[in-house]
């Protein structure tokens, strides 16, 4: 099994690492695959109710491994295929039901901006930065920049990231909605997991249900969504958690209504 991006769990939470360090976690051809298999594998699992993606080292992610791109004499098709291949991952995750939090440390370059944002909620150190570096290299978009940058900018922030070589800190990322929250470096861990648990000890299958009716949405017509909305509360309805949430709810919005009002004179 590669240790290229490491899987752990405990209980329902489940925390993907990405462990490149010295190539500040940049994403090879193998670790595209692993990817992949990884966000098939944990969205597939029933017994999986929130993910952590969280990375080794001083860097979140660095992108593609450019440096492998030029050194292995891959082609035009090869990276092609690679980036089809991270996609898969990344298209997994952002339409599963399993809501996902990122405790982001470092920078975050090029296609790490993709994998970052496949997450839900990003919490960042307070020291993190964020650059394109596509135009750079002379290379164009990819592992969802395209649609997941301006999905979380605005079109205009986007095209002002990916076409001027710019870099933004921690402050400026949550300003413009890259980023949920900015802590201190120390604290980032701590409350990414704390945002997981929090998922974990409510309404896990809900929450689910909410991330991904968001996350879809914008690539269906009006009519789909609602229809998927009908539907999702529905199921949710029918199940034993919200049937004993409603009914609590329903009970104390009862006992309110009992009580006398106060007179107004």
């Amino acid at each position: 099994m590669s240790d290229s991006i490491i899987v752990t769990r405990d209980g329902a939470l489940a925390r993907v690492t990405f462990n490149r360090p010295a190539f500040l976690n940049a994403m090879g051809f193998e670790m595209g695959r692993r990817w992949r298999d990884v966000a098939h594998e944990l969205t597939s699992d029933d017994s999986v109710g929130a993910v952590i993606l969280d990375a080794a080292g001083p860097a979140f992610c660095a992108g593609g491994d450019v440096l492998e791109m030029a050194t292995s004499g891959a082609s035009g098709a090869d990276v092609t295929g690679a980036a089809h291949t991270i996609h898969d991952g990344i298209r997994t995750f952002v339409e599963s039901d399993k809501p996902i939090v990122a405790a982001v440390q470092g920078a975050v370059a090029g296609g790490g901006l993709g994998l970052m944002l496949a997450a839900d909620y990003i919490v960042a150190a307070d020291h993190a930065k964020f650059v394109s570096k596509y135009a750079n290299i002379g290379l164009t978009p990819d592992l969802g920049v395209s649609t997941l940058l301006p999905a979380a900018v605005g079109q205009r922030r986007a095209l002002q990231l990916l076409l001027q070589d710019l870099t933004i800190d921690a402050e400026t990322a949550l300003d413009w909605g890259l980023v949920t929250e900015v802590v201190p470096a120390a604290e980032v861990a701590g409350r990414a997991e704390a945002v997981a648990r929090f998922w974990l000890d409510n309404a896990t299958g809900a929450f689910g249900q909410a991330k991904r009716l968001v996350r879809t949405g914008a690539g269906r017509s009006f009519a789909e969504n609602l229809d998927d909305e009908a539907a999702s509360i529905g199921a949710r309805f029918d199940t034993d958690d919200a049937r004993a949430r409603v009914a609590a709810f329903a009970a104390a919005s009862a006992k309110s209504r009992t009580r006398p009002e106060e007179n107004p004179r």
